[in-house]
């Protein structure tokens, strides 16, 4: 934690409950347990926002993006919080959400796509050792034509935790050419833990691509039983497995030290799954 928290010093602090985004800029922003934040990205600007939770809270975050606008959304939990987000893209716009849940939380996205050729990218994973209850709940809107979505979510659970994931993506009347894909990955590392996985498809509209999927399973024993037989232990196969898993979402981020530093934070959780 301590890790993170350096590399998160080195960001451009926000300071306020509203982040105005204007031009371009390569240093990211970070906001440490914001209680509520209002992100308004103007036409054309890009951004790179950290959020991370360290305290038991209940948190808010808006997010606007203008035409063109582009954000990149790295949401990380280090304690149960519950954290709602909103999305809302105008035309044109992308926004890219990476979402680790390192502990039991609960985070609820709403994504509004409102104008055409937007397109929303959200990846999300979360561990929860025996006791713990990790929630995602993520709804979709393409509310008009020529909008794509593509969200996919890790779970893995061990001990007695559970996990849950919702999703929905909604398709409105008349917003043809849609493209979304929706997918839900689970693991489960003991028979008393348990995860829920429930991607939906809402469709008012006949000329779409839309998909979806869920797998809920143990780890792959072929794998294990190939690096148990070079050398290595069924406790360090097992996390390597699980970090390889999880590794593809955490590495979304696109700052490498911060990477590095969740990274650290998946193995130490590994030593409780």
């Amino acid at each position: 934690m301590e890790a993170l928290r350096d590399i998160l010093r080195t960001f451009r602090p926000v300071g306020g409950e509203t982040l105005r985004v204007a031009g371009t800029g390569a240093e990211p922003f970070a906001a440490v347990d914001p209680r509520a934040l209002r992100v308004e990205a103007e036409a054309g600007s890009s951004a790179h926002l950290v959020v991370l939770h360290t305290k038991a809270d209940a948190a808010s975050l808006t997010v606007a993006l203008g035409e063109g606008a582009q954000l990149e959304l790295t949401h990380l939990f280090a304690a149960e919080a519950f954290a709602e987000v909103s999305v809302r893209q105008s035309a044109r716009s992308r926004c890219r959400v990476t979402a680790v849940q390192l502990t039991g939380a609960n985070a609820s996205y709403r994504i509004d796509l409102d104008g055409a050729e937007a397109e929303n990218s959200l990846g999300g994973a979360f561990l929860a050792a025996d006791g713990e209850h990790c929630v995602v709940t993520l709804h979709t809107a393409h509310n008009v034509s020529d909008c794509r979505s593509d969200s996919a979510v890790k779970g893995v659970a061990g001990g007695r935790a559970v996990g849950e994931f919702r999703g929905l993506v909604y398709v409105a009347p008349g917003a043809q050419r849609t493209d979304a894909r929706q997918q839900s990955r689970n693991i489960l590392l003991s028979r008393e833990a348990r995860i829920t996985t429930q991607p939906q498809l809402e469709i008012y509209a006949d000329d779409v691509k839309c998909s979806h999927g869920a797998t809920v399973g143990q780890m792959d024993a072929e794998a294990i039983l190939y690096m148990r037989q070079r050398g290595l232990s069924e406790a360090d196969a097992r996390r390597l497995q699980i970090e390889g898993f999880v590794g593809d979402v955490v590495r979304r981020c696109g700052v490498e030290p911060l990477c590095e530093a969740v990274m650290e934070m998946v193995s130490a959780k590994m030593e409780r799954l």
